[in-house]
């Protein structure tokens, strides 16, 4: 069965209302992000980090997104949804966001760290002794490196790897052989550090670091020795660079996908950037060679990629100028070396990373790892990351002989070499790996252990709406649930069956699961509270989730709404469905919250009169999640444990007085200042004034401190 007929949803008018542009949504997102590194209040840091992050996003934008509008716009399409139109637009949103982010940082934050004693300094700033010091430099680790290319027929313009830095020349005078070939491309290696810091003893007491491109810059004319140097500047390509391979058309998908790797660096330009003073000469041949319209050309008033300044951040020891470290408390409802399969068994248990720790999770692998009584693991691999205590803990459980089955997902955008080299060496050692299911991503996360007690196999499960990372663990909101609970812990055996098998799915007992039913149950559900709102119930929907764009859970919850549904949407990033128009989405809420934290759950929570449920989820209301991925939705049902997600995933974030940004009738987000929900139940003095995130993390940390002061 293939999985565009999975799912048997009926057909759901269009709504009466256009939707928001999803990709300017996603744009409209990094704009908040960038909020971030405006505000005064937040440490100078964090603000350049906040700035490198929405260049890495721009990035990820790129390489993802804009060639479908940029075919459209060399071809001058004039219907459909890539348009002319659509990449003039985009073009225009895309530079007015780069425009703020060089102001930014040119204008504010360059200053704040002069004012901190802290310079990136230039050629011109440079004392002779720093000039002797960066020209050594130069001599010892850049030059042996670099390889300038004269352009000539017998030299044509080089490959030029996606997102590297690259110099571009014009050279007066003739060559060796007395030819005037008049432009030179040098390519700057990756493995060379983009920011170098300057010694103490040559810093006069302040901080001193000195760019790469300026390294390279103050030594192009030795470069071209008997050439003069005249024009040049810095530039760099973003390429398309999302793989794809037909998996139905291919023996191997993980030899097809490490083929397809070589190739990504030298996909299909959509974005050139220079410096601001290139020469139109330089830039317009650029273009050409790149096969770019003018609109894809991007002029910067500094390093062309601001997301490598990652590296400065690094190298900075000033710790006045970060965050206050933030130290998650141990799961409030664990303690430090109880046996997991006991507690369990008293109930289940959640954790709200990263306020609470994701060591309580590798705590409870490596419990099941180290118990000769559990007989196997099975586990789904998403995004680990390529230093994983994880991985080892399930190669070691493979070395003590325990059935360890790992479902990897080879195609995560992105991580597609790190996750083939673990499947590599899991198989290497004698784990069962599979690729989950033809056609479809598995992006659901499940850790299922099943242990022998007595005579009878008992199964513990793990679920999270979020990767199994320990680092992004520590930087990514998620909440993490662990049972015992008989029927869900079938559930997830029948899935990890179904992934590994192909086998048809039973009839599950409480999950949902895309791209079977979990799209269909939620419009159903949306849907039946519609009915109950028009039949004069009180009815209340509120979702948290990473983004909103599946135009058949819009239509729904837009009909839901009109029949008077009070609907409250908690999404973080791209949302395509339009609030609080008058007259179609009135009892419609919309808001992002953007905090210290990436907001990372996915909460569903449904209310009929007295009735109310709640699902934790892998799945954002995306098309591709519903329709082209394994995803899972699970209830939780222990009453404590859903009050406690509702208080601090849903009521929290509508209470948020800080870090919220609401969606108005304009289809712009506006920054919150106070609490617009303030009449209605669970307001909070801390949320208002804090935020969401400040007050989980003062409620945490000072839990954490009150369990190690009684262990004392």
């Amino acid at each position: 069965m293939s999985p565009a007929t999975l799912d048997t949803t009926p057909a759901i008018a269009e709504p009466a209302l256009t939707l928001l542009d999803r990709d300017h949504a996603i744009l409209a997102f990094n704009e908040r992000v960038l909020d971030w590194a405006y505000r005064a209040e937040v440490p100078l840091i964090e603000r350049l980090r906040y700035l490198c992050i929405v260049s890495s996003n721009l990035d990820e934008f790129f390489e993802v997104r804009a060639a479908p509008h940029l075919a459209a716009g060399v071809a001058g399409e004039q219907k459909g949804n890539y348009t002319v139109e659509s990449f003039e637009r985009l073009a225009a949103a895309a530079h007015s966001l780069v425009g703020r982010q060089y102001g930014l940082y040119n204008e504010a934050l360059i200053p704040a760290f002069a004012a901190q004693g802290i310079h990136i300094i230039s050629h011109g700033e440079r004392n002779p002794a720093q000039r002797k010091w960066v020209h050594e430099y130069f001599e010892r680790e850049v030059r042996p490196l670099l390889i300038p290319v004269g352009l000539d027929p017998a030299h044509p313009f080089p490959q030029v790897a996606n997102k590297s830095l690259n110099f571009i020349v014009r050279l007066g005078g003739k060559d060796a052989f007395g030819r005037e070939n008049p432009i030179a491309i040098l390519k700057v290696p990756r493995v060379l550090p983009r920011v170098i810091r300057l010694p103490a003893k040559l810093s006069g007491g302040k901080t001193l670091f000195i760019a790469l491109s300026s390294v390279v810059r103050a030594h192009l004319s030795s470069m071209f020795p008997g050439r003069e140097v005249g024009e040049f500047s810095q530039f760099r390509v973003t390429r398309h660079s999302d793989l794809a391979v037909d998996e139905e058309d291919v023996r191997n998908l993980r030899t097809a996908l490490r083929q397809g790797l070589q190739h990504r660096h030298y996909g299909q330009a959509v974005r050139l950037e220079v410096s601001s003073s290139c020469a139109e000469a330089l830039a317009s041949f650029l273009l050409a060679q790149f096969n770019l319209p003018a609109p894809a050309l991007y002029r910067v008033h500094g390093p062309v990629n601001l997301a490598r300044l990652t590296q400065l951040i690094d190298l900075l020891e000033e710790p006045q100028l970060r965050f206050p470290p933030y130290q998650a408390s141990y799961p409030i409802t664990l303690s430090p070396g109880q046996s997991f399969f006991d507690r369990l068994q008293r109930g289940d248990v959640l954790i709200h990373q990263p306020f609470e720790s994701f060591g309580g999770v590798l705590a409870f692998l490596r419990e099941s790892v180290q118990d000769p009584q559990v007989l196997a693991i099975k586990q789904t691999i998403y995004r680990t990351g390529t230093d994983s205590e994880l991985m080892d803990l399930l190669r070691e459980a493979v070395r003590r002989g325990k059935e360890v089955t790992v479902v990897v997902e080879l195609k995560a955008r992105f991580d597609e070499e790190a996750n083939i080299n673990w499947a590599e060496m899991l198989e290497s050692i004698g784990a069962q790996v599979v690729y989950g299911v033809v056609g479809l991503k598995t992006h659901a996360k499940m850790l299922l252990v099943t242990r022998r007690e007595g005579k009878k196999m008992q199964r513990y499960g793990h679920l999270s709406t979020g990767n199994y990372n320990p680092r992004t663990a520590a930087l990514y909101t998620d909440i993490s649930h662990l049972t015992a609970d008989p029927l869900l812990t079938a559930d997830m055996e029948a899935v990890f069956v179904h992934m590994a098998s192909q086998s048809r799915l039973p009839k599950l007992h409480r999950m949902w699961l895309a791209p079977f039913d979990l799209h269909r149950n939620l419009i159903a559900r949306i849907d039946a509270l519609g009915a109950a709102a028009a039949a004069g119930e009180a009815t209340r929907i509120v979702a948290k989730m990473n983004a909103l764009t599946d135009e058949a859970l819009i239509t729904a919850l837009i009909n839901a709404g009109q029949q008077g549904t009070k609907i409250d949407l908690i999404v973080r990033g791209a949302c395509t469905l339009p609030a609080q128009v008058p007259g179609l989405t009135d009892n419609i809420r919309v808001r992002s919250v953007i905090g210290r934290f990436l907001e990372h759950s996915r909460v569903f929570y449904f209310r009929q009169g007295q009735d109310e449920s709640l699902y934790l989820s892998s799945a954002d209301w995306m098309n591709r999640n519903m329709m082209r991925r394994i995803e899972l939705a699970w209830p939780v049902t222990d009453p404590g444990l859903r009050q406690r997600l509702i208080d601090e995933c849903l009521v929290a974030y509508l209470h948020d007085g800080r870090d919220a940004w609401d969606l108005g009738a304009d289809g712009a987000y506006h920054r919150v200042y106070e609490d617009t929900h303030a009449g209605e139940e669970g307001a909070s003095r801390a949320i208002e004034a804090h935020g969401a995130q400040t007050a989980l993390m003062n409620r945490y940390g000072s839990r954490g401190r009150s369990r190690a002061a009684s262990r004392d």
